[in-house]
């Protein structure tokens, strides 16, 4: 009898025990995700992630980049909290428990955050690349802002799923491939670029013809606007021409004069 009494006493210390646990896990999971907002915000998180993609879908469902990020440090800290107070009150495997909290729940952790860093790394990368593009017209350029934001996309997923021990072979196989399309592509696209530039800098030594003049390129005519190193832009009855130098340069101008 007194052995049963015993162990009824035991239970109900760990049951307590695991309560008080729990509960304190809770507030502090709550203090440090408010904590973790308020660093966020003080290191100009908020500033940063502004008008990328990310940041949009994030306020289309109610919140935004920060608040999510703090809400996982949160979420963090509630379910190791849970799996302590799990076995504390013997409601859990040891083992399961061990492997939970020291392997399992970390990774997870980390492979959210690096799968939420990734997308908004990736499209402010989008970003910045296509304001620093903004001046260069040829139509192969518009595709760069693109494949710089894909490329850290896929290598934050290869990261996030390789952090929880996915098998990724197949991905890295995926990623070479993907890596050798950007290096072809990428040596069509500079090639085209490095033609207009070459023939942007000749024309501009050389100056055949001025902004104001009245040029035909091809089956093109209008009133030259801009001159650039990639481009020429002329315009004509309210319409603009944007012309690869190296266009102009293949097939010649003709300055037309009244």
């Amino acid at each position: 009898m007194q052995v049963e009494f015993d162990v009824l006493l035991r239970d109900q210390f760990q049951f307590i025990l695991a309560l008080l646990i729990l509960a304190a896990g809770v507030t502090a999971g709550y203090v440090i995700g408010r904590l973790n907002r308020r660093l966020l915000q003080a290191a100009g998180v908020p500033e940063a992630v502004e008008r990328t993609p990310f940041e949009r879908t994030a306020q289309s469902l109610g919140t935004d980049t920060v608040s999510l990020v703090s809400r996982l440090s949160s979420w963090f800290i509630y379910g190791v909290v849970v799996l302590i107070a799990l076995n504390v009150a013997e409601l859990l495997n040891a083992r399961l428990f061990w492997n939970g909290v020291l392997t399992f729940i970390p990774d997870l952790f980390i492979a959210i955050l690096v799968f939420i860093v990734g997308f908004v790394v990736a499209d402010k990368a989008e970003l910045v690349v296509s304001e620093r593009l903004r001046s260069v017209k040829l139509p192969e350029v518009g595709v760069i802002p693109r494949l710089v934001k894909y490329t850290i996309v896929y290598l934050a997923v290869l990261v996030a799923l390789g952090q929880v021990n996915v098998a990724i072979e197949a991905l890295l196989i995926l990623l070479s491939a993907y890596v050798l399309a950007i290096i072809l592509f990428g040596a069509v696209a500079l090639w085209d670029l490095l033609r207009s530039s070459a023939a942007g800098v000749y024309l501009l030594l050389n100056q055949p013809y001025g902004i104001g003049d009245e040029v035909r390129v091809g089956e093109d005519r209008g009133i030259v606007q801009e001159v650039d190193v990639f481009v020429t832009r002329i315009e004509n009855d309210g319409e603009e021409y944007i012309i690869p130098n190296s266009r102009v340069f293949e097939q010649g101008v003709v300055r037309i004069r009244d």
